[in-house]
Formats: structure tokens, sequence, C-alpha cells
């Protein structure tokens, strides 16, 4: 049976593209699981792991006004993060996240397992917002599956 992985990894080299990730939440989870697929250096150019404010905003290129206004777990942020990914990395794609693993960090209006995934190339920048209710470590590996499956959906849509 062949993985998620595999089948993103097959769809990219069928269509010449390059992939970059940008982390938050997933602290290099999607990357490893994009790294496992031997070859995936055919597509693959590399990550940034941004956990911090301070790197998303220094690393990464995030407005701290953006932060400010919408808080680091946001469609905004996302939005940035996938964007200035893909110009740092030099990719076709950039795929990003943000969110809130838990147990801790949830707010009022943030829940512990709520993330925003990001998607970026050159037709545009998405988001999606995903809410997970399992713990850390399964919430960290349902954003970066989720986060795959829709770049499978979305080079599927390519024409």
């Amino acid at each position: 049976m062949i993985s998620l992985e595999q089948e993103v990894g097959k769809l990219l080299r069928q269509r010449k593209l390059t992939l970059g990730v940008v982390e938050s939440a997933t602290g290099g989870f999607l990357s490893h699981l994009i790294t496992n697929i031997p070859d995936s250096s055919d597509y693959y150019k590399g990550s940034l792991v941004a956990y911090s404010n301070h790197f998303k905003i220094s690393l990464v290129g995030v407005k701290e006004g953006t932060i400010s206004k919408y808080g680091a777990v946001s469609s905004q942020i996302v939005k940035e993060l996938a964007r200035e990914g893909k110009r740092i990395l030099d990719t076709d794609i950039c795929l990003a996240n943000t969110g809130i693993a838990g147990p801790g960090g949830a707010t009022s209006d943030k829940p512990v397992g709520l993330f925003y995934i990001g998607l970026s190339h050159k037709d545009g920048t998405y988001s999606r917002k995903q809410c997970f209710r399992e713990n850390r470590k399964q919430n960290k590996r349902l954003a970066a599956e989720a986060i795959l499956l829709w770049l499978k959906e979305y080079l599927l849509s390519l024409r």
C-alpha cells in the first residue's frame, strides 16, 4: 500500500514541482514524514521550524503587527509563513502550519487542537482551519497528515 507521503512525492515529481515547509506547531514532524520517502530530495528543498514568535518574525519575516493583531495561531499568520517560506526556500510550493498542540496554550477562543495550515503556490496563498481533539502527539500527526492530504488534493487539481 502506498503512503500519503509517497503519493505526494509521486505527484510532485510528475509535475516537476519543488516543495518547502515552514513548521511551527508540528515542530519538524511534517518534514520528517516527507523525508522518510527515498529520493525525496528530487522535490523537497528544505524547511524552517519557527516555533517561537521571535523566529516567525526574524527568520521567516512574519510581520510583528500581524501577530499582535491576530495572534500567532491564525489564518493570517499561516498565510505569511507559507508565502514568506516559499520566497526564502525558493520553492514552487510551500506548506506551513501554526497551532495549539496541547495540553496547554489554549485560550477561550483558541482551543487545544486548533491548527491553521497554509499552502502557497504561484496561483495564490491559502489557509484552512483544522480542529483536533487528541493528545499533543496525535494532534501534531493529524495536522501533518491534513496538510499532506490537502497538498495531494491541490496537486491533483492542477492542470
